[in-house]
């Protein structure tokens, strides 16, 4: 059975949260934005490599979150990296801030993205992967591309 992705088009994607991360579970979020961000989500002006979620006041927050000035925003637009609330249902915050309060889990954002016409924003709720663990996923990694192309080759031989 295959999984299907949440969500549509990208707008940013963190690349290496899945390989620094150990995720346990994911959430899909929305996100609070002005006027100014969102025309300048809609170019594509987003980076969320160096975000990571925050607990407060019962309240989620993405915290490092660059979203880069709109060009034809009025008095200036909005802040580049202010904190932004994240909208999740009251049972998913409990739930993170269950995790969240063990030692070594972290929220971080994984891929941004809209649904709907709406900015998403899918959260992982994880523990940094040790160095072992990169080295397995790595060696994986190498065995499944080694197998591949020993298929494709057996392929192309028989005609």
């Amino acid at each position: 059975m295959s999984r299907k992705k949440p969500g549509g088009a990208a707008i940013a994607t963190n690349r290496r949260a899945r390989y620094d991360y150990v995720f346990e579970d994911e959430y899909e979020a929305g996100i609070v934005l002005t006027g100014s961000e969102v025309k300048s989500l809609r170019g594509g002006q987003a980076q969320i490599k160096e975000a990571y979620g925050l607990l407060r006041d019962g309240e989620i927050w993405l915290v490092g979150m660059h979203i880069a000035p709109y060009s034809m925003a009025r008095d200036g637009g909005h802040e580049p990296t202010r904190e932004r609330k994240l909208l999740l249902h009251a049972y998913e915050i409990a739930r993170i801030s269950k995790r969240v309060k063990e030692r070594g889990h972290t929220l971080v954002p994984i891929r941004m993205y809209w649904k709907n016409g709406r900015a998403k924003v899918l959260l992982g709720v994880g523990r940094g992967a040790r160095k072992y663990d990169k080295r397995q996923a790595i060696k994986a990694r190498e065995m499944r591309r080694e197998a591949q192309q020993s298929m494709s080759h057996r392929r192309s031989d028989r005609f």
